[in-house]
Parts: C-alpha cells; structure tokens; sequence
C-alpha cells in the first residue's frame, strides 16, 4: 500500500460525532451524548485528538527495537541503521505483537492453573467443580483416572491436569507440547510437524521471539514468519486451551440461563459493583462474597436493597455464564460509559483490557476503583491484590470479603443528581458450551446433519475486540446480519458478543432476521441464531465445537464451512486468535487491517501464501456488509468443494 493508500484508510476512520450518531446501541448513543454535555472525556475523544494518526505505524515500518533509531523506511532511506528493510522491520514488529498476545493470555491462564492445582493440594479453599471436565481431561491426557489402588481421587487428578498445563506452558528443555499431542486434530498435528512449527511452551517460544526480533539477529522476514505460526500454535493451545481448561476444572462449566443486558439491567436501589478484566479468580471470590448475609443486611442498614454485579469486558462474561446474576454492561472500550452513569459503588480491575482512562471517569464520580492484580496497578485506585508469586491465594476469600464491604460502606456516598442510567434493557441467553449444544441436538452428527442438507450453510466464530477506527460497535453488527440473512450461525464471545447481546441478537426472536434454513434448523428447539459462548478465551468452545462436527462428517477441519471473524479488533490477542483458527486451516475475516501495508511480502504471506501451507488466509475488507457477502462466498465455495 502506498503512502497515498494509508493517507485514504486513515481518513476513513470516525470522528465521536459519526460515533454518536451511528453507533447502533440507543444507550451507548445516549451516555455519549450525556458524557459530551457533562464534559467528560472518554476514549472517543483521545482517539480524534490522535488524529491524523502516524503513517509509518499503519504501515508498520516504524522501528524503535534499538537505540541506534527510532528508523522509518522511506524512499530516501529504504533500510533502517542496521540494514533492516521494509520487509524485515514489519514481520518484527508483527511478531513482537504476536509475543504479547501469547504472554496475555498466557497470564492470566497461569493464574487460574496456579489457582487449580492449589485447590488441588488443599492451598486454595475451592473445590473442584468441573468433576466431569477433570475426568474427560484426564482421559484425554492419558492420565490414569484409577491408579493401582483405584483409588484416585478428583483432587489428585486435578493436580495432575494443572502440573500438565503448568508444563506446557513453561517448559524450556525442549519436548513434546502435551496439550496439543492429546487435542489438536491429527491431520493438524502432522502439517505443522511438515512446517517445523510445533511449540516447545508458550514460554519459550515468547522468549525466541523476543530474542530473534533483538537487533542484529533474524534478519530473513520469512523466518520471522515462520516463528510466528510456532507462536501461534503456543498461543491456541497453552494460552487459550490450557486456560480453559483450568478455568472450567476448577469452576465447572457454562450454565445455560437466561439474564438482563445493557445499562437499564443498572438499579440505582443497590450497592453496585462492576467485575472487570479477565481472570475468574478473584471475580468468583467476589461473587460468593456478595451473598454474605453479614454484607447483604449491611446494604439494607444502609438503605440499598441489596448487593448487584455487572460485567465488564471477560472477567464478567465468565462469572455471568457460571453464576448468573452477573449482568453484562460493556465491552472494554465501552467501560467508560458505564463509570459515567454514576451509578457504580465500586469497580474491581484484574487484568488487561483496563484501559488507565478508566480512571479519569471514576475521579468525576464517587465510584472506588480497585484493582486485584499485580500486574495491572492503576494510579488512585485502592489496590487490594494477589502477590506477584501468588503466594496469598488461600486469602481470596478475605480479599473478596473486604472489597465488597467497601462498596457497601460506598454506596450512601453517591449522590442521585449524578447517576444517569439509560433505561434500555433486554434479555439475553447465554451459557453455550460444546457439551451442552451437543445434548441439545442429541449428538454431534444430528447438527452435522442441518449441515449437510445446507439448513445451516455455515459456522461463523465472531468474536475479538472493538476499535475506534470503525463506527463503535457497528461492524459486528452489521456483518452478524448479512451471516443470519445467508443462513449462517454465528457463534459469539468475548467483547464482540456485547452489541449482540444488548441488541436482541442473543434471544430465540433474533431468528426472524435468519434465512429459512436457518430459522427451520433452530425454531423447534427454541433456539437463538447467535450462540454466546463466553469470554475471549471460550474460542476454545468454538474451535472445539468446530472439531466435533467435522469428525461427524469425517471431513477435515480446513474443508469445513467454518470461520473466523473479528471485524474490530485492536490488540495483540487479537492477532493471536485469529491467527490460531488460521493454523486450523479456517480464513479470518476483519474490517480493520493488521499494520502491515509497509511489506508486500509479508501481507502477501498472511493474505495469499499461507493457504498453501495452512489451508487458510486473512481477509480484510473494511466495509462490514461486504465482508459479510466475502464470507458467505467463500463458506458457499467450501461447500461446493465438499460436494454439499
């Protein structure tokens, strides 16, 4: 892409006011048009205040890896000070990104698989809920459920899964990743053995990444691709996998249940606190906390009628899909908006996706911000927090116990003038897993079976994160309407299910926007056309679910009708999903491109050369309708190849 090329895209993006006006949630329009009126700054005026973004960092040829720089590739100096070309200065940057993704995900999963195997041995006072999760686990690790004596236990096989992952995830002496040898598809496995690209951990592959980007070491562009696709592989199958794995031994799996979403699911009557971020543990501390009898008569002493949760970006999706009563509000991007209703006690931040903006709302009103991780402190917050060597778990509980007596003791501090709550509300269904769709249909092979007589046409995962560079939410909707009206179904997760939940997209009634194949699929089991799967980290329910219906019609995964979708995403877990559905031989489809224009060789990789090597590739289209007629296209071409 040329200069004048990315002068064009960077023109496309939306002002707040094209956000204010075409945003297509009535409450996010109405709190943006309240926060405007009130003075507060949100994320939508940094981003015009950004503007016009930086040419070289769209293109990606922007180097900042050694202090000989910053360098920028030009027509004048088409090399940085090292030698570096266009070519090898966009893969590094594109692979450094690929490394945090790993590393996020990777986090917080080690802090849920620390938090197993404590419970495990007795460290963490929780048991073990996922019973049938352990023991399928277990079987599918070879991991031997009886023992000589018969007489092992859940809490010993769950030990055992957790050290598996813990491994996996960490080792350094080269060996065999455990998680993918048991999970990943055989005709999988054998390609990326084929392509040299089988992880050691997610560990170590982050570490070669970082080493092989360092200056004056990897200088081949397609190398630095290579380990891209490794890193990838860490990233499925120890970030995501063995995270949800974790997460659903120890907490047990989605519930399917029905709960208010949006704004109006706000009550100024109660004590209000918001759960953000994205790791289950402190935010199921403080779920159990919030129905202490002790705490509950203290609201009521204190005029509340009770104690109310609210879901922000993961960490609530995950606790509202196993607790209910958990009702969801916002996405990350959207977390200003909701601190701006005045009308949160109290907000507790874990881990990523806690943008420091937060900060500046909460400081307009009485809310309390505490933050529960080591690795994410915000300055002003109350921080009430797990040690960086998790050392104080057994101390969740009492943690949770304090956190909640703050917003309690918070909540006559509010002041009624400033809470604003727009008053649109709706039911949504949640709670899909694998296990329980299967129990639905009655077995994989009676789904594949609407399939194959092309009642349903196709699968679509849509899911990743939001970005200001398209109209706030509208892309994921607009492309969630072309899918139904093909007969596509969609599967959802993360923040890109927030719009499709606050929308109606999430209710049996949504399959009126469906096509009749669809509509005949799901109409007589009450079903939605939009399945909601959960957090970010539930791709690994898709990718399961995918796998499941591709063996019922003894296909391989890369023939299958499937896709990813993310048309907004902004950060580098995002590059890691999609690039992990990609290794499984399915295209990923986004409205916003990677910063790639400043290489033809490495957008050429991604875009063309890896359906050679993969089976799949990256598609952008920035228009969401047309990239919604893109995928509808190519699940039709797979289609055809399978002779449906």
């Amino acid at each position: 892409m040329t200069m004048q090329e990315i002068n064009t895209h960077r023109k496309s993006f939306p002002t707040k006011q094209q956000v204010m006006e075409q945003t297509p949630d009535p409450a996010v329009r109405a709190m943006l048009a309240h926060l405007e009126a009130q003075g507060v700054e949100t994320l939508f005026d940094r981003f015009d205040a950004q503007k016009p973004q930086c040419g070289y960092g769209l293109a990606g040829t922007c180097c900042r890896h050694c202090n000989m720089g910053p360098c920028r590739i030009t027509e004048k100096s088409p090399r940085g000070v090292c030698g570096a070309d266009a070519d090898v200065i966009v893969a590094r940057n594109l692979l450094r990104w690929m490394a945090a993704g790993v590393s996020a995900h990777g986090a917080r999963g080690r802090e849920v698989m620390l938090a197993l195997k404590a419970a495990a041995e007795g460290r963490f006072s929780r048991p073990i809920a996922g019973v049938e999760k352990v023991r399928a686990v277990a079987r599918s690790f070879g991991i031997d459920d009886k023992g000589e004596e018969g007489n092992v236990t859940l809490e010993q096989l769950a030990g055992r899964i957790a050290d598996r992952l813990l491994e996996d995830l960490s080792r350094t002496v080269p060996g065999p990743h455990g998680t993918l040898a048991a999970m990943a598809p055989p005709e999988r496995i054998e390609r990326w053995r084929e392509l040299g690209i089988l992880p050691i951990s997610a560990y170590h592959e982050v570490f070669e990444a970082l080493h092989r980007t360092g200056t004056g070491t990897d200088g081949d562009w397609r190398n630095l691709m290579t380990h891209l696709l490794r890193c990838g592989l860490a990233f499925a199958w120890s970030s995501v996998v063995g995270s949800a794995i974790a997460m659903d031994s120890l907490y047990g799996p989605p519930v399917r249940q029905r709960i208010a979403a949006n704004f109006g699911a706000l009550k100024a009557e109660s004590v209000n606190i918001a759960i953000h971020g994205h790791s289950p543990v402190m935010a199921s501390a403080i779920v159990q906390a919030a129905e202490s009898p002790e705490l509950v008569a203290r609201a009521r002493a204190l005029g509340a009628d009770g104690i109310r949760l609210y879901g922000i970006c993961c960490s609530g999706l995950s606790s509202m899909y196993r607790y209910g009563a958990v009702h969801p509000l916002s996405n990350a991007v959207g977390a200003e908006l909701i601190l701006g209703t005045g009308a949160l006690d109290l907000w507790v931040a874990d881990m990523q996706d806690v943008l420091p903006g937060i900060m500046n709302v909460a400081e307009c009103f009485h809310t309390i911000v505490v933050t529960t991780s080591d690795s994410c402190r915000l300055p002003g917050a109350v921080h009430i927090a797990f040690a960086a060597d998790h050392g104080n778990l057994d101390q969740a509980d009492e943690m949770a116990h304090r956190i909640v007596a703050m917003a309690v003791e918070n909540f006559p501090r509010r002041q009624a003038a400033n809470v604003f709550i727009p008053e649109t509300s709706i039911d949504a269904e949640i709670g899909f897993s694998v296990e329980n769709i299967l129990a639905d249909f009655g077995g994989a092979a009676a789904l594949a079976e609407h399939l194959q007589t092309g009642r349903i046409r196709g699968i679509v995962n849509l899911v990743g994160c939001n970005n200001p560079k398209v109209v706030y939410e509208k892309a994921i909707k607009d492309v969630a309407d072309v899918l139904l009206s093909k007969d596509i179904l969609v599967l959802t997760n993360g923040c890109a299910s927030f719009p499709l939940l606050k929308l109606g997209y999430c209710l049996p009634e949504a399959l009126e926007k469906a096509g009749p194949g669809l509509q005949a699929a799901l109409a007589g089991k009450g079903l939605p056309p939009v399945w909601h799967m959960g957090e970010c980290l539930d791709n690994a329910r898709a990718s399961g679910l995918f796998r499941a219906l591709a063996d019922a019609l003894g296909r391989p995964l890369p023939q299958m009708p499937f896709a990813f979708a993310s048309p907004e995403w902004s950060n580098e877990k995002g590059l890691g999903a999609a690039l992990s559905f990609r290794l499984m031989g399915l295209n990923s489809y986004h409205c916003v491109p990677a910063p790639v224009f400043g290489s033809d060789k490495v957008r050429r990789f991604l875009e063309e050369e890896t359906e050679a090597l993969l089976g799949s590739v990256m598609v952008v289209v920035a228009d969401p309708g047309q990239l919604g007629e893109r995928i509808a296209t190519d699940l039709e071409e797979r289609r055809n190849q399978l002779g449906l």
